[in-house]
């Protein structure tokens, strides 16, 4: 199937007439299990793009892709490239059917088709701020329900954490800040720290800590994964000193990176 699918192609791209819209037909037979490529559920056919088309044409030349998508204008959450040659087509049936990918651009030159795909940049998390919210609540509590080690330290179970709107109001506000403005760090613009923004909301503590993340988190989920994967911010998941929770997301799509989610861990006073 494979060698059969490249014969295709290259057919295909003998005909300059006809070139690019039977090359995205061909790709797309394939996603949808032409052949020996089996599909294990239907998959939407990849849509073309013009600037993927330019990536795959920069990478013909010897560019580089994350530059290349760079220079095209073209802001990928996720992205791959491979050519066809005639010496041998691997195995793509993997890459073509990766359901992860929406958009595809296409590149031909002497015996070699280049093909980049792509899922592109999403600013947007699917639900409300008090829904998130509260999810990542229920995450948290789970995550805590269980003994793990953080890095090189281990914990024992924790007892859960109360939503606290003091908390949430903090987090709120710092997530809009970095997304207004464009970075990512406990360190706020006006030089603010952790504590003294949870004060600023009106929460007096005794003990106070902050998670925070960027970029691929679009749902809660993701978020807490991550902080889970992090030493420091799965120290503060686990602390059994915390009793109240807070947590806020905030979107910017002209940011850097996005979606940006703050979460405030507090003890009172």
């Amino acid at each position: 199937m494979r060698l059969r699918l490249l014969s295709c192609l290259l057919f295909f791209a003998a005909s300059l007439d006809a070139a690019a819209g039977d090359l995205y037909t061909a790709i797309n037979r394939m996603r949808a299990g032409d052949g020996n490529c089996a599909v294990v559920k239907k998959l939407p056919p990849l849509k073309p793009k013009a600037a993927l088309e330019r990536v795959a044409r920069d990478l013909s030349q010897g560019g580089d892709l994350k530059q290349s998508l760079q220079d095209s204008g073209y802001r990928a959450m996720r992205s791959r490239a491979f050519a066809l040659t005639g010496e041998g087509v691997g195995g793509y049936c993997p890459q073509l059917q990766d359901a992860g990918m929406t958009e595809v651009g296409v590149y031909q030159d002497a015996g070699r088709i280049w093909i980049v795909t792509a899922a592109p940049f999403a600013t947007w998390v699917a639900m409300s701020g008090q829904a998130a919210g509260q999810r990542v609540l229920d995450l948290v509590n789970q995550v805590r329900a269980t003994p793990r080690n953080c890095g090189n330290q281990a914990f024992n179970a924790a007892r859960p954490v109360r939503w606290n709107n003091m908390l949430a109001e903090a987090s709120r506000l710092h997530a809009e800040d970095m997304a207004r403005h464009n970075y990512l760090g406990h360190r706020g613009r006006d030089g603010s720290d952790p504590g003294q923004r949870v004060q600023r909301a009106g929460y007096r503590y005794r003990a106070t800590g902050e998670n925070i993340a960027a970029g691929r988190q679009m749902n809660p989920e993701d978020a807490v994964a991550g902080w889970i994967r992090s030493p420091g911010h799965c120290a503060n998941l686990m602390n059994p000193r915390y009793t109240d929770m807070g947590a806020a997301f905030a979107v910017n799509a002209r940011s850097e990176l996005g979606v940006y989610w703050t979460q405030a861990f507090g003890t009172p006073r």
